[in-house]
C-alpha cells in the first residue's frame, strides 16, 4: 500500500500507543491529538503487541472505527486487555512489548474460480485476507506470510481461526477479501 503516513506521523501514532499502554497501567493523561489532519481521517487499524517475537495481543478494525487516533488508542487497549487468546497485560511485561501499528486500505473483494485460481490471486507478504462463510470469519494480516509463506498455508490456518475446518477454502467457494497495510514498528525504529 502506498504510503499515507510519513515516518514522523508513524513515530507520532508508535508515540500514542506506547503511551496508552502505560498510562492505562501507571495512570496519566493520553496524549493529546495533533492538528495534523492525517489523524482525523477515519482508517481501519490493528495494533499487534509481541513479547520475544511471540505474539502477545492483537485487535483492530477491518473498517474504520473513528479516526485514526481513536482507532490506535482504542486498538491499543483492546490487544492488551481483551485479546481472549491471552490474560490482561500486566506492568511487569511492558518493557518488553514491542508494538507494531497496521493501517489497512479498504478490503477488496476477489473473485475466483476455483481453490487453484484463488491461490494464484493471493500476493504474499503484500495481502492481508478476510475469509468469510456464513457468520464465521477471520484475518491475517499481511505479516502472517512470513510464518505461513505459501498460499496453501495461509488458507489452512486462516480457514481453521475462523472455526472451520482447514480445507474449507478447497471445498467450496468462500467470500474472500483482500487489503494492503503500512505498517510502523517499534522494532524497526
Amino acid at each position: 500500500m502506498e504510503g499515507l503516513l510519513d515516518a514522523g506521523q508513524g513515530r507520532i501514532l508508535l508515540e500514542l500507543a506506547r503511551k496508552t499502554l502505560e498510562n492505562s497501567l501507571t495512570g496519566g493523561e493520553l496524549p493529546q491529538q495533533p492538528d495534523d489532519p492525517v489523524f482525523h481521517c477515519e482508517m481501519a487499524t490493528f495494533i499487534t503487541l509481541k513479547i520475544s517475537g511471540n505474539l502477545r495481543g492483537c485487535i483492530g478494525n477491518l473498517v474504520p472505527a473513528g479516526t485514526l487516533w481513536e482507532g490506535i488508542r482504542n486498538n491499543t487497549l483492546n490487544a492488551a486487555f481483551h485479546d481472549q487468546r491471552f490474560p490482561p497485560l500486566k506492568a511487569g511485561e511492558l518493557q518488553r512489548v514491542h508494538i507494531d501499528i497496521s493501517i489497512l486500505s479498504p478490503p477488496q473483494p476477489i473473485d475466483y474460480e476455483n481453490s487453484n485460481d484463488l491461490q494464484s490471486r493471493l500476493r504474499p507478504e503484500f495481502d492481508g485476507v478476510i475469509l468469510r462463510d456464513g457468520w464465521r470469519s477471520a484475518t491475517f494480516l499481511p505479516q502472517v506470510w512470513q510464518q505461513l509463506p505459501s498460499p496453501d498455508q495461509f488458507l489452512n490456518n486462516l480457514c481453521l481461526k475462523a472455526g472451520l475446518p482447514e480445507q474449507s477454502w478447497r471445498e467450496k467457494r468462500l467470500a474472500i477479501e483482500t487489503y494492503q497495510v503500512q505498517c510502523f514498528s517499534e522494532e524497526k525504529l
